[in-house]
């Protein structure tokens, strides 16, 4: 597939910077559907020579668009339009494998599991208000130690996970097991302090810090998987992330 022209016009009479006047409007073609995700999008020499732009000015209102997550970019391959939802691309794994892989003993406490509706969750996971959720809270240990406490709505593919699983194995098993993948990722982490709850359930003192994580999982059709808020002991977690120069 050969990649669209998206018509741009440059006024270089303007105040606005020339990569800021290229980005502005490719951001638009890919709000309005113009540019739809997975479509091949034109080489920076290509746009240079179209709009009589050197190539730094293009290679920088590219790379606004790839920081916003809707390009991406792939040796090789090129660049194509991502899906929208897409933050970060990155090994999605549940907390269960991980510390079964850590050589500990997960096992989880299931606290709540109901169906119920959430409208910032529903927008997340661009389904429409109203649809019915499935509501997992779980308490996550590492042996005998209380580690996170973990909230998960999940979309109605999904709605016939059952406690038994929950507790036997992680969230993530039980959705492949119904043909759920999760592929791309926007994560969020915070710290703040434990509520009443969080500090029961964790047995934390007052002025302990929990790390929080908030995760949007979708498919590789680009389908919600999950929604996760998730609770974890600061003092008994840590993030790892591998960054590199492109």
């Amino acid at each position: 597939m050969s990649a669209r022209q998206v018509p741009v016009t440059i006024d270089r009479s303007s105040p606005v910077p020339l990569y800021h006047q290229l980005a502005q409007q490719l951001s638009r073609a890919v709000a309005d559907g113009d540019l739809q995700p997975g479509d091949p999008f034109e080489n920076e020499i290509a746009v240079a020579e179209r709009l009589h732009l050197s190539r730094p000015t293009v290679r920088r209102a590219i790379q606004e668009l790839v920081d916003q997550g809707l390009l991406i970019r792939r040796r090789g391959l090129g660049t194509t339009v991502s899906n929208r939802k897409v933050h970060r691309r990155a090994e999605l794994t549940s907390l269960y494998d991980d510390l079964e892989r850590a050589g500990q003993k997960p096992r989880t406490e299931l606290l709540d599991l109901a169906t119920g509706e959430d409208e910032r969750v529903a927008s997340g996971l661009d389904l429409e208000p109203g649809t019915p959720l499935l509501h997992v809270v779980r308490l996550r240990y590492a042996g005998d130690r209380p580690l996170a406490m973990m909230h998960n709505w999940l979309p109605p593919a999904y709605g016939d996970i059952t406690a038994d699983e929950l507790t036997s194995g992680g969230l993530y098993e039980a959705l492949r097991r119904r043909g759920g993948k999760p592929v791309v990722a926007q994560q969020s982490f915070g710290a703040r302090m434990p509520t009443a709850g969080e500090r029961r359930h964790l047995d934390m003192k007052p002025s302990q810090p929990l790390l929080t994580m908030t995760r949007i999982a979708f498919d590789a059709a680009g389908l919600g998987v999950e929604f996760g808020d998730h609770s974890y002991r600061a003092s008994d977690y840590t993030v790892d992330l591998m960054v590199d120069e492109r």
